[in-house]
């Protein structure tokens, strides 16, 4: 089963602060909204996302179809099949959202309570 791109998702206080700390350590913008309360932030292979007053925490995200620039991929396992497969191995699944086809999200919870999303845009 393949997840599609990795990032980790922080619940951060102040959206500009955490920018310029980011930017310090090497990171570059290469996505989201100000305006919307978040960014997307890489360095090398590494995706950051920002989000401001979205949720608390970190939170491990997958975006099915989409590489590690955000570029969409020919071919990829679509989140539902992936969901199937989870729920048909026993996966409790969690925050649905979506149709069938197109973007659509869901969420589990791994053993120590923290929160994965898999997230696809297209």
């Amino acid at each position: 089963m393949e997840l599609g791109a990795f990032s980790l998702s922080l619940g951060v206080k102040d959206l500009d602060r955490s920018r310029a700390f980011y930017e310090r350590l090497g990171f570059v913008v290469m996505g989201g909204d100000p305006a919307q309360n978040y960014l997307i932030m890489k360095n090398g292979q590494t995706v950051i996302g920002l989000f401001q007053g979205m949720f608390d925490g970190p939170m491990l995200t997958f975006n099915p179809g989409w590489d590690q620039n955000a570029d969409p991929l020919e071919s990829f396992t679509d989140v539902r099949e992936i969901k199937a497969a989870l729920a048909r191995a026993g996966q409790e699944i969690a925050q649905e959202t979506g149709e069938e086809h197109g973007p659509a999200s869901f969420v589990v919870t791994d053993p120590d309570g923290y929160p994965i999303l898999f997230d696809q845009h297209r």
